[in-house]
């Protein structure tokens, strides 16, 4: 693992919209608690800024985020991909000194449902969106026993993804008939806050929604969720959770689960 010894830190956040991300605060609280003080920009680019915006995180940072809907994109830029990035087709966290990209979305997001109760080994999962996140989300459940079943719009994506992946094809989402739904496809914040990627009828049957989205704190899939009477969580902790991964890559540091959980309680004090 590249290990980084330093007093001061560059680091960024990329993605098409990052303009109300708490990713600033959350890097820099982390790395504060550990000493380091941390630079971190958010940088909002559309497709045809990407290429810019990606050079210029390479060559002028010491690492950086990718979110949606770029997890993907950034790949063709870096020397190679390890561990969860690989596994998932999708990076989230790049360290420059090396040029290889990880993915923590998928222990972050697994930590949050161990920390909320939810029980998720052995349950009918439905994953809504394929992108980076849906990818990540659909196969940290798969590695960890659930029964999982992917839903999107363009089929053959879909097919391709759950080969890869070896998850399932949900025919439709909105049958209903699933423990745990989460919605990892971005409707229901910025330009689409208000709207559900599927109506109440989908809820039929589960226990529990979870919602990638943080901001709204409550998204209207939550809110029909919790109409329905289900558990609702939204992603904020998995953010804190999966950014606190993402620092210990940079650092070169033994992440652990006990003082994820107890950064978690701190920043949230603060």
């Amino acid at each position: 693992m590249y290990a980084m010894n330093v007093k001061k830190i560059r680091l960024g956040l990329v993605g098409k919209d990052v303009s109300k991300s708490p990713s600033e605060r959350i890097h820099t609280f982390i790395m504060r608690e550990w000493g380091i003080e941390c630079e971190y920009e958010n940088i909002s680019v559309s497709a045809e800024g990407f290429d810019n915006a990606a050079r210029h995180l390479l060559g002028d940072f010491d690492g950086f985020n990718v979110t949606i809907p770029y997890k993907r994109d950034i790949m063709e830029y870096l020397d190679g991909v390890e561990g969860d990035a690989f596994a998932y087709g999708a990076v989230n966290t790049v360290i420059n000194a090396t040029r290889i990209g990880y993915n923590t979305d998928g222990v972050g997001f697994l930590l949050m449902l161990r920390v909320f109760g939810i029980d998720f080994e052995g349950k009918k999962i439905l994953v809504l969106g394929g992108g980076g996140s849906g990818r990540s989300t659909a196969a940290a459940l798969k590695n960890a026993g659930s029964d999982v079943y992917v839903y999107q719009r363009n089929q053959e994506k879909l097919v391709e993804l759950c080969q890869q992946l070896g998850v399932k094809a949900a025919a439709s989402p909105t049958t209903g008939d699933y423990d745990i739904l989460i919605n990892c496809t971005g409707v229901g914040m910025h330009d689409s806050e208000g709207l559900s990627p599927v109506p109440k009828e989908a809820f039929a049957g589960a226990t529990a929604a979870i919602d990638l989205i943080y901001t709204p704190a409550e998204s209207e899939f939550l809110r029909l969720a919790r109409i329905e009477g289900l558990q609702t969580l939204n992603g904020a902790s998995m953010l804190f959770y999966q950014g606190y991964y993402s620092d210990c890559l940079y650092l070169g540091k033994q992440p652990s689960e006990t003082e994820a959980k107890a950064l978690y309680e701190k920043y949230l004090a603060q």
